[in-house]
C-alpha cells in the first residue's frame, strides 16, 4: 500500500497543468528526435541542459523523460519508411520493417511499433514501480566499501558494455575520471590539474562535457566525414492492423516484453542484446508462410517483438539508474548528469531525499505512454514530413542552440573554448570508435567513487582488506572480475572450437 499511496502523490504531481505540459513536449520532442536520422536522445538531452537549468527541477526531469523514451518511438519510423536507424536500438526494426514497407505494408509496421512500445513501455513501468523502492530499501544499508564496489561495477559495466572495445571503453573511462579531477581537493581544498586556471578551480561543468561530447561532436563529425546522403523514402499507408497481424504481433509483443525488461533491470547496458535476441526468438518459433516472409517480404513478427524489447529495456533501465545511480547507455548517462546539475546524484537514497521527485517521475511514464500511442498512431503523417528538413540547416540550428545554451550559464568565452575542445575529443572518439558514454559517467561518479574509497580505507583503518572482509563488497568484486574476465574466456573458447571444426588443408 506504501508503494501505491506515493504513485498516487506521484500522479498528483505529474497531472498539474505544467508538469503535463513538459511531459507533452518532452514526448513529442523525442518522437521528433527518434524520427531524425542521426540525432538520439542523447544529443537532444544533452543540447537541452543548459537551457532547462532555469525549470522547476520535477518539470525538467519529466521533460528529458519524455525525450528519452519518445525517442525509442520515433526511432521506428525512420527505420521502417527509411532503413535508416537513428539509434542501434531500431536496427533490428530496419530489418523487417523496411521490407514491409517496400512490400506496401508500412502502415501494418507502423502500428505494431507503435502499439507494442505502448504495451512493453507500461510492463515495464510497472516493474520500475515495484521493484525500484525494494532495491533501493536494501541499497540504503550498504556501507562505503559497497558503494564504492557499484561504482566500480557502474564503471566496468559502462565501459566494458558499451562500444565494440573494452580497451576502447576502459580509455573512455578514465579520460571521464581525469576530467573528474580537475578543480579542488574535497577533503584538503588543494587545486589539481587546473594548468593555473581560475576558471577550473570549480571543476568542469558537467553540461559543458555533455554537450561537447554528444551534441557539437555529432554536428563536426557529420560535417567533417558524412557525405551528402539522398536517402529514398517508401510511401506511408494507413496505419492499421489487420486481425491476421494483430494475431501474429500480440504474442510478439509479449515475448519481447519479456525478454527486455529483464536486461533493462540489470546493469549490464544496452539494447542491443534483448532487441536481437528477441528477433532470433521470433523468427525460430515462426512456421509456415510467417517464415517465409522473413527476409523477402517482411514478418510482422520481426518488427513487433524487437520494438516491444527495445522499450520495455529502456523503461527499466530506470531502476539501476535511479536506485543504483548507474547508466546503462549514452541517454541515461546523460540524464544522471542533468540530477546532478541540480544538486541530486541518484542512488540508494534519492528514494529519501527526492521521493516526491522520483515517485512524479514514475507516475509520468505511465502519463507519457499513453501520450505517445495517441502522438504515434493517428500523426504519423506529421512526423514524417520532419524527414523533409536538410542536414546542413538542422545540424546549424543544433550547433548554434548548444553554444548559446552554454555561453548562458557563466556567460564565461573560456567555457566556449572548452565547449569546442571537447567537442572536437567527441569528433576524435567517434572517428575511432572510442564510446562517449563513459566518459561521463567516470567525471560524474568519479569524484564520488573518491569519497568513498577514503571513507572504505579509513573504516579499514588504512587496509584496502576491507574490500575482501565484508560479503557483499566481496560479492562485488567477483562481480566486477567476472565482467572482465568471463567474456573473454568465452571468446577464446569460441574460437579454440571453430578452429578445431576446420578441417585440415590436404
Amino acid at each position: 500500500m506504501e508503494i501505491f499511496d506515493a504513485l498516487m502523490q506521484g500522479f498528483a504531481t505529474a497531472v498539474t497543468p505544467v508538469n503535463l505540459l513538459w511531459a507533452l513536449l518532452g514526448c513529442a520532442l523525442g518522437t521528433a528526435v527518434g524520427v531524425l536520422p542521426g540525432i538520439g536522445p542523447a544529443v537532444a538531452v544533452a543540447m537541452l541542459l543548459p537551457i532547462t537549468a532555469k525549470v522547476e527541477i520535477t518539470a525538467s526531469m519529466i521533460f528529458f523523460s519524455g525525450i528519452y523514451y519518445g525517442a525509442m518511438y520515433g526511432g521506428s519510423t525512420t527505420s521502417i519508411l527509411l532503413n535508416t536507424p537513428g539509434e542501434t536500438a531500431s536496427m533490428v526494426t530496419a530489418m523487417e520493417g523496411n521490407k514491409m514497407a517496400k512490400s506496401g505494408r508500412a502502415g501494418a509496421a507502423l502500428a505494431t511499433a507503435a502499439i507494442g512500445s505502448f504495451l512493453a513501455g507500461t510492463v515495464a513501468t510497472v516493474i520500475v514501480t515495484l521493484f525500484a523502492p525494494t532495491v533501493a530499501e536494501f541499497a540504503v544499508k550498504l556501507g562505503p566499501p559497497e558503494y564504492f564496489m557499484l561504482m566500480v561495477l557502474a564503471f566496468t559495466t559502462v565501459s566494458a558494455v558499451l562500444g565494440q572495445s573494452s580497451l576502447r571503453g576502459m580509455t573512455s573511462l578514465f579520460v571521464g575520471l581525469g576530467l573528474g579531477c580537475i578543480g579542488m581537493d574535497q577533503i584538503t581544498g588543494a587545486a589539481r590539474y587546473t594548468g593555473g586556471k581560475m576558471e577550473l578551480m570549480d571543476g568542469i561543468d558537467i553540461v559543458l562535457v555533455a554537450v561537447g561530447l554528444f551534441a557539437v561532436a555529432e554536428v563536426l563529425y557529420a560535417a567533417l566525414y558524412e557525405g551528402k546522403v539522398v536517402p529514398s523514402q517508401n510511401k506511408v499507408t494507413r496505419v492499421h492492423m489487420t486481425a491476421r497481424d494483430w494475431k501474429r504481433s500480440i504474442p510478439a509483443w509479449l515475448r519481447g516484453t519479456a525478454i527486455g525488461a529483464p536486461f533493462g533491470c540489470i546493469p549490464a547496458g544496452g539494447t542491443e542484446i534483448p532487441t536481437f535476441l528477441s528477433y532470433a526468438t521470433e523468427k525460430k518459433l515462426a512456421k509456415g508462410d510467417n517464415k517465409a516472409e522473413f527476409g523477402h517480404q517482411g514478418a510482422i513478427e520481426g518488427v513487433a517483438g524487437p520494438e516491444a524489447a527495445n522499450n520495455a529495456t529502456v523503461t527499466a533501465a530506470l531502476i539501476p539508474l535511479l536506485t543504483l545511480g548507474i547508466p546503462t547507455s549514452n541517454t541515461t548517462a546523460v540524464l544522471l548528469g542533468a540530477f546532478q546539475n541540480y544538486g541530486i546524484n541518484p542512488g540508494p537514497q534519492l528514494f529519501t531525499s527526492a521521493g516526491a521527485l522520483v515517485w512524479a517521475l514514475i507516475a509520468s511514464l505511465y502519463i507519457g505512454n499513453l501520450m505517445l500511442l495517441v502522438l504515434n498512431l493517428p500523426m504519423v503523417g506529421l512526423w514524417v514530413k520532419l524527414l523533409k528538413i536538410p542536414r546542413p540547416q538542422l545540424y546549424a540550428g543544433i550547433l548554434i542552440f548548444a553554444t548559446v545554451g552554454a555561453y548562458g550559464m557563466r556567460q564565461s568565452t573560456f567555457d566556449l573554448f572548452l565547449l569546442y575542445g571537447i567537442g572536437l575529443l567527441g569528433v576524435l572518439m567517434r572517428r575511432f570508435d572510442f564510446p562517449t558514454a563513459p566518459v561521463v559517467v567516470g567525471m560524474i561518479l568519479g569524484p564520488l567513487a573518491e569519497a568513498q574509497l577514503r571513507n572504505a580505507v579509513a573504516i579499514g583503518e588504512g587496509s584496502f582488506m576491507i574490500f575482501l572482509q565484508r560479503p557483499m563488497s566481496l560479492t562485488l568484486v567477483i562481480v566486477v572480475l567476472l565482467m572482465l574476465i568471463l567474456p573473454r574466456m568465452l571468446q577464446h573458447w569460441a574460437a579454440k572450437r571453430d578452429a578445431r571444426n576446420v578441417p585440415l588443408a590436404n
